[in-house]
């Protein structure tokens, strides 16, 4: 019998027994004293208890019941790795952001893949969004692009997203997920869902590997360029090994065989040296095109058509080193939309409104108030006012924690000033719900134009397959909501629901 072939990953502790050859590194404790003994407590004898004032083993046990921060309420479960983006093509027209300031201009990045709804250790070939973060260590500081490998997303109004996350996780009563009932109770609720619920469903429900599946801003930004011209802006990236995804029932096995399988994916092709990389591009739409665009450009459940918005070419990236420690540099990274650099600003988008404070918000709540200071959260430098709290490492020695001040602290960016943009602002201050504001059209040229017959059967049949768990009443509601994309649609739909009815006779 041939033995079975080591995957790269694998090879990790031998690579490091291989460099550390020559190593006369002695254990110690955690505030660096030699250790005179390391597999043995302190006791009174062999039998007698364990001493107290066995401070190692007492340092060791109190940190290992603390090795667990809290997982991300959404996104848990992800990889990530190291690289650079290099500009190619000339946008300074459209903004003043450093990043983008120079053709072959190189600028660090951290990336993270995840899923949306899974937890920590769920298998990574489950039916969900990706994840796909990316962290910019710019001169002028942290950018965040915070996206997914979807353009859309299911809903527009932030004010749904705890809900919509809670019907995609585990059922408070029966703990477990999916609740095809909860999911599709909502979805068919909420027919802005439509579109992104055909995406969902498509071959790309199941990407094969984080490689080969393209990544999107999802949310609308806004540009302000050096004279202080406004532009809106969505961002692409398109991966250059292609797309591939795969077929449900290898999804399946996959996730029993394999759970890490796309984490494993990743890890080996760097280490191999078949670096990953992703053309960069964006959209722009002027403020005179937003106004008087025949859809709403900041609502997430619709694409900007690219026949009217073509994708400008920015530049690529590229994946080139592991993290050295997964959890110092995958689990403590922290994305956050409002990092955003001068020459780069929101927009009205009201699921990016909602992310510029949560975010933030969970970064304070898992990692602690100074989650910055953490060297993968870093920028190249911070000079502001903020003090002490928990896990601070920079306390900017004696410097001034006040403004204004007498003796030579930070001082305001004129360049920074000079690109925050005056935003006229008019309207009511009331609550207006927009879901109704056509959640077909775009699902329409979706279905009939963009998917091959044979994409949208195979999508017909994984509706079908979460559909025929639930309830009558649900699978007549999803019948008629995906009837308004197409009556070809809403009869597929019941035949494939008819026919596992007959089979179950």
């Amino acid at each position: 019998m041939s033995t079975p072939k080591r995957d790269t990953a694998a090879e990790q502790l031998s690579e490091f027994a291989k460099n550390h050859e020559e190593s006369e590194d002695t254990i110690t404790t955690t505030w660096g004293v030699p250790l005179p003994e390391k597999d043995a407590s302190l006791t009174v004898g062999y039998h007698g208890p364990i001493l107290l004032q066995d401070y190692n083993l007492i340092d060791e046990l109190a940190h290992f019941t603390r090795e667990r921060i809290p997982e991300r309420v959404v996104h848990a479960k992800g990889a990530g790795a190291f690289g650079y983006f290099e500009v190619t093509h000339d946008i300074t027209r459209y903004t003043a952001a450093k990043v983008f300031s120079e053709v072959n201009k190189k600028t660090p990045i951290a990336v993270r893949f995840s899923q949306v709804a899974g937890e920590l250790g769920y298998p990574d070939t489950i039916r969900d969004i990706r994840g796909f973060a990316i962290k910019f260590y710019t001169e002028d500081g942290i950018w965040d692009l915070v996206g997914n490998n979807a353009p859309i997303f299911f809903i527009k109004d932030c004010a749904l997203f705890p809900s919509f996350i809670h019907v995609v996780k585990r059922n408070p009563v029966t703990h477990m997920r999916p609740d095809y009932d909860m999911f599709w109770d909502m979805v068919t609720l909420r027919p802005e869902t439509t579109h992104t619920c055909l995406m969902f469903f498509s071959d790309r429900g199941i990407p094969a590997n984080y490689r080969q599946m393209h990544g999107y801003g999802t949310n609308t930004f806004a540009f302000v360029n050096a004279h202080g011209e406004f532009f809106y802006c969505k961002f692409h990236y398109r991966s250059e090994q292609g797309i591939a995804t795969l077929p449900p029932k290898d999804a399946q096995r996959i996730a029993g065989e394999d759970p890490d399988f796309h984490t494993r994916d990743l890890y080996n092709a760097i280490e191999k040296g078949n670096y990953p990389s992703w053309k960069f591009y964006v959209q722009i739409m002027t403020p005179e095109q937003a106004a008087n665009n025949s859809y709403d450009p900041f609502d997430d459940t619709k694409v900007w058509l690219k026949a009217d918005f073509p994708l400008i070419p920015v530049g690529r990236f590229v994946l080139n080193k592991n993290p050295k420690n997964y959890f110092a540099e995958i689990e403590q990274i922290g994305f956050d939309p409002a990092h955003l650099i001068p020459g780069i600003e929101p927009s009205p988008d009201r699921m990016l409104q909602g992310r510029l404070f949560a975010y933030g918000d969970t970064h304070r709540y898992r990692l602690g108030v100074n989650h910055l200071q953490l060297p993968v959260n870093s920028p190249f430098k911070a000079n502001n006012f903020s003090r002490d709290g928990k896990g601070t490492l920079n306390n900017s020695a004696g410097a001034p924690n006040y403004h204004p001040n007498s003796f030579n602290g930070p001082k305001i960016d004129s360049r920074a000033k000079a690109l925050s943009p005056v935003i006229p602002l008019k309207g009511d201050a009331k609550r207006i719900d927009s879901g109704d504001d056509d959640n077909f059209t775009q699902a329409r040229l979706l279905y009939q134009r963009v998917m091959k017959e044979d994409e949208r059967v195979r999508m017909v049949e994984n509706m079908v397959t979460w559909l025929k768990p639930t309830t009558t009443i649900l699978q007549e509601r999803a019948i008629v909501m995906f009837s308004n994309v197409d009556d070809d649609l809403g009869r597929r739909l019941r035949a494939g629901l008819d026919t596992i009815q007959q089979i179950n006779l």
